[in-house]
Protein backbone atom coordinates (compact mmCIF):
# COMPACT_ATOMS: atom_id res chain seq x y z
CA UNK A 1 0.00 0.00 0.00
CA UNK A 2 1.07 3.52 -0.99
CA UNK A 3 1.90 5.72 2.41
CA UNK A 4 -0.97 7.77 0.39
CA UNK A 5 -2.90 4.79 1.16
CA UNK A 6 -2.32 4.21 4.53
CA UNK A 7 -2.70 8.13 5.70
CA UNK A 8 -6.25 7.60 4.09
CA UNK A 9 -7.29 4.72 5.69
CA UNK A 10 -5.85 5.74 8.95
CA UNK A 11 -8.03 8.82 8.58
CA UNK A 12 -11.14 6.85 7.80
CA UNK A 13 -11.30 5.97 11.06
CA UNK A 14 -12.18 9.16 12.37
CA UNK A 15 -15.93 10.45 12.05
CA UNK A 16 -16.73 12.20 9.09
CA UNK A 17 -16.28 15.15 10.49
CA UNK A 18 -12.62 15.12 11.50
CA UNK A 19 -11.58 13.16 8.28
CA UNK A 20 -13.17 15.60 6.36
CA UNK A 21 -11.70 18.92 7.84
CA UNK A 22 -8.51 17.26 8.80
CA UNK A 23 -7.89 16.57 5.04
CA UNK A 24 -9.40 19.84 4.33
CA UNK A 25 -6.05 21.51 6.30
CA UNK A 26 -3.55 19.31 4.70
CA UNK A 27 -4.81 20.21 1.35
CA UNK A 28 -3.77 23.98 2.56
CA UNK A 29 -0.69 23.27 4.94
CA UNK A 30 0.68 21.08 1.66
CA UNK A 31 0.26 24.39 -0.47
CA UNK A 32 1.51 26.27 2.03
CA UNK A 33 4.80 24.37 2.70
CA UNK A 34 5.05 22.15 -0.68
CA UNK A 35 8.94 21.71 0.52
CA UNK A 36 7.84 19.76 3.85
CA UNK A 37 8.56 16.43 4.60
CA UNK A 38 5.32 14.69 6.00
CA UNK A 39 5.89 12.25 8.58
CA UNK A 40 2.92 9.85 9.76
CA UNK A 41 2.46 8.47 13.30
CA UNK A 42 -0.72 6.89 13.87
CA UNK A 43 -0.38 6.62 17.83
CA UNK A 44 -1.92 5.07 21.02
CA UNK A 45 -3.73 8.87 21.28
CA UNK A 46 -3.58 10.53 17.97
CA UNK A 47 -3.18 10.18 14.82
CA UNK A 48 -0.02 12.82 13.49
CA UNK A 49 1.19 14.19 10.78
CA UNK A 50 4.38 16.43 11.18
CA UNK A 51 6.03 19.01 8.82
CA UNK A 52 9.34 18.79 8.49
CA UNK A 53 12.47 20.03 6.32
CA UNK A 54 14.13 17.05 6.76
CA UNK A 55 13.47 13.20 7.74
CA UNK A 56 14.56 13.90 11.27
CA UNK A 57 11.61 13.69 14.01
CA UNK A 58 13.57 16.22 15.89
CA UNK A 59 13.72 19.18 13.20
CA UNK A 60 9.48 18.95 12.75
CA UNK A 61 8.03 22.40 12.72
CA UNK A 62 4.74 21.60 12.64
CA UNK A 63 2.02 18.65 13.00
CA UNK A 64 -1.84 17.99 12.34
CA UNK A 65 -2.83 16.07 15.07
CA UNK A 66 -6.19 14.08 14.92
CA UNK A 67 -8.08 13.14 17.76
CA UNK A 68 -11.73 11.40 17.95
CA UNK A 69 -13.23 14.50 18.60
CA UNK A 70 -10.93 17.73 16.94
CA UNK A 71 -8.07 18.37 14.75
CA UNK A 72 -4.89 21.07 16.01
CA UNK A 73 -2.37 22.69 14.68
CA UNK A 74 0.66 21.67 16.93
CA UNK A 75 3.99 24.59 16.84
CA UNK A 76 6.93 21.71 17.80
CA UNK A 77 10.45 22.87 18.92
CA UNK A 78 9.75 27.16 19.63
CA UNK A 79 5.81 26.82 20.76
CA UNK A 80 6.63 28.34 24.17
CA UNK A 81 8.82 30.53 22.62
CA UNK A 82 6.21 32.19 20.06
CA UNK A 83 4.73 35.79 20.94
CA UNK A 84 1.14 35.18 20.85
CA UNK A 85 -0.86 38.25 21.91
CA UNK A 86 -4.06 37.03 20.62
CA UNK A 87 -3.57 33.95 23.55
CA UNK A 88 -4.25 31.36 21.13
CA UNK A 89 -1.62 28.90 21.87
CA UNK A 90 -2.91 25.62 23.99
CA UNK A 91 -0.59 23.50 26.25
CA UNK A 92 2.29 23.99 28.96
CA UNK A 93 4.65 21.69 28.08
CA UNK A 94 8.30 22.75 27.30
CA UNK A 95 8.92 22.06 23.76
CA UNK A 96 4.93 22.37 22.28
CA UNK A 97 1.88 24.45 22.02
CA UNK A 98 -1.08 23.94 19.62
CA UNK A 99 -4.10 25.88 18.39
CA UNK A 100 -7.34 24.06 17.56
CA UNK A 101 -8.79 24.49 14.24
CA UNK A 102 -12.14 24.03 13.36
CA UNK A 103 -12.21 25.07 10.34
CA UNK A 104 -9.76 25.78 7.43
CA UNK A 105 -9.84 29.22 7.64
CA UNK A 106 -8.45 29.20 11.16
CA UNK A 107 -5.10 28.81 9.42
CA UNK A 108 -5.85 32.18 7.43
CA UNK A 109 -6.39 34.06 10.34
CA UNK A 110 -3.93 36.69 10.39
CA UNK A 111 -2.66 36.01 14.19
CA UNK A 112 -1.93 31.98 13.19
CA UNK A 113 0.01 33.04 10.22
CA UNK A 114 1.82 35.72 12.59
CA UNK A 115 2.61 32.22 14.74
CA UNK A 116 3.48 29.88 11.71
CA UNK A 117 5.92 32.42 9.83
CA UNK A 118 7.90 33.28 14.02
CA UNK A 119 8.24 29.22 14.52
CA UNK A 120 9.60 28.91 10.77
CA UNK A 121 11.88 31.76 11.68
CA UNK A 122 12.59 29.99 15.08
CA UNK A 123 13.13 26.62 13.69
CA UNK A 124 16.59 24.77 13.77
CA UNK A 125 16.52 23.91 10.40
CA UNK A 126 14.37 26.18 7.45
CA UNK A 127 12.18 24.25 4.81
CA UNK A 128 14.18 24.34 1.45
CA UNK A 129 12.28 25.21 -1.18
CA UNK A 130 14.78 23.33 -3.50
CA UNK A 131 13.27 20.02 -2.07
CA UNK A 132 10.36 18.23 -2.84
CA UNK A 133 7.71 17.46 0.00
CA UNK A 134 6.93 13.87 -0.02
CA UNK A 135 4.75 11.08 2.26
CA UNK A 136 6.52 8.90 5.00
CA UNK A 137 4.68 6.79 7.25
CA UNK A 138 7.13 6.43 10.40
CA UNK A 139 4.86 4.59 12.98
CA UNK A 140 2.11 2.73 13.56
CA UNK A 141 1.02 1.61 16.92
CA UNK A 142 -0.30 -1.57 17.55
CA UNK A 143 -2.71 -0.29 20.13
CA UNK A 144 -4.98 2.63 19.80
CA UNK A 145 -7.74 3.95 21.69
CA UNK A 146 -10.66 4.18 19.51
CA UNK A 147 -10.82 6.79 16.99
CA UNK A 148 -14.14 8.12 17.20
CA UNK A 149 -16.22 8.96 20.03
CA UNK A 150 -18.09 7.04 21.94
CA UNK A 151 -22.02 7.24 20.62
CA UNK A 152 -24.18 7.86 23.80
CA UNK A 153 -25.50 4.74 24.26
CA UNK A 154 -21.77 3.49 24.45
CA UNK A 155 -20.79 5.54 27.03
CA UNK A 156 -24.01 5.05 28.88
CA UNK A 157 -23.29 1.56 29.24
CA UNK A 158 -20.09 2.14 30.05
CA UNK A 159 -20.86 3.88 32.91
CA UNK A 160 -23.14 1.64 34.11
CA UNK A 161 -20.40 -1.29 33.37
CA UNK A 162 -18.12 1.00 35.60
CA UNK A 163 -20.95 1.51 38.38
CA UNK A 164 -21.68 -2.01 38.69
CA UNK A 165 -17.69 -3.41 38.77
CA UNK A 166 -17.19 -0.51 41.60
CA UNK A 167 -19.92 -2.14 43.74
CA UNK A 168 -17.74 -5.83 43.88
Amino acid sequence: MTPKAQLKSFMARFTPEVETLAQRILVKMRARFPSAIQMVYDNYNFLVIGFSPTERPSEAIFSIAMSPRRVSLCFLQAGPKLSDPKKLLRGSGKQVRHIRLESTAVLDRPAVKALMSEAIQLAAVPFNPATSGRLIIRSVSAKQRPRRPATPKEERERTSRTRSEDRC
